[in-house]
């Protein structure tokens, strides 16, 4: 059944609906449950089912069920198709008034220049998974990678637990510090290509645009830090997570980057974070 223009526009009328998307849209390709929807935006659970339904409805997101659990992604094809009719219809093909020219780059087949490329891994705390990740690529293709890192809301220092781990896989971790994403927005900041949130918290937040219109992708990593048990045990969370990082970090620095055209990156890059890695 097609669905109309006027309907999908309505649905995403509403701030709470829009809201809905815009952090599903973050968290993509993440299937998020509605339990944690409704926590991150502060949503009764009886409203935010009234809203999902709308949503799914409309074809703005997806619902597929994991056991007995249902989540929500946000359908991407849905999205395009609505912005795609709506430049159709009221441009009738006429690209001098509709074109995209909010992101022009991002059409077309304009692949990455070949050159070093400048990466950013955010997490909240800085404390582990992003410092996990800043260091493996660091020490996997440090030639071809400029590495940072960096928290929304640092910790004053680098979980000891992950500092031991690195240290065991035998990367040097004198320089590592926490830090503040902060530091990498003012004018004096390097102009990034690639920047990946790798917790779930940082994707949720609404953060604003990056300039030079980076790719972005969400690599979605259990917290160690929060794990409990014997110290084992702890350490075992530690090692998934590094574990986790390194081969996604390993798949994405195989892909040939300069060949490929932004939209076939950006499946990649989405790609490394379901396993879904063919190229």
């Amino acid at each position: 059944m097609e669905i109309s223009l006027t309907c999908r526009f309505a649905a995403l009328s509403h701030p709470a609906r829009l809201d809905v998307v815009q952090l599903l849209i973050r968290r993509y390709p993440d299937k998020v449950p509605a339990g944690e929807i409704a926590e991150i935006l502060g949503l009764k659970p009886n409203t935010l089912s009234t809203y999902l339904a709308d949503l799914v409805q409309t074809g703005l997101i997806t619902r597929t069920r994991q056991g007995t659990s249902l989540r929500y992604a946000a359908d991407m094809a849905g999205l395009r198709d609505m912005t795609d009719t709506l430049l159709r219809n009221c441009c009738r093909g006429r690209a001098d008034l509709c074109a995209p020219v909010a992101f022009p780059d991002l059409t077309g087949d304009r692949s990455m220049p070949d050159r070093r490329y400048h990466v950013l891994f955010i997490c909240t705390g800085n404390s582990a998974r992003s410092i996990f990740a800043e260091t493996i690529l660091r020490d996997i293709e440090g030639d071809r990678f400029e590495v940072f890192s960096a928290g929304t809301s640092p910790q004053s220092a680098l979980n000891p637990m992950a500092v031991e781990m690195l240290r065991a896989k035998g990367h040097d971790t004198s320089g590592l510090r926490a830090k503040n994403v902060t530091e990498f927005q003012g004018e004096d900041a390097p102009e990034f290509d690639f920047i990946f949130t790798v917790c779930d918290r940082a994707a949720n937040e609404a953060c604003p645009p990056w300039p030079g219109q980076p790719m972005s992708a969400h690599w979605s990593t259990p917290d160690p830090v929060k794990a409990t048990g014997t110290e084992a045990e702890r350490m075992l969370a530690f090692q998934h997570a590094y574990g986790m990082l390194r081969n996604r970090i390993a798949a994405f620095t195989a892909l040939p980057l300069h060949t490929l055209d932004r939209i076939s990156l950006q499946h990649a890059l989405d790609g490394i974070a379901t396993g879904e890695t063919a190229q």
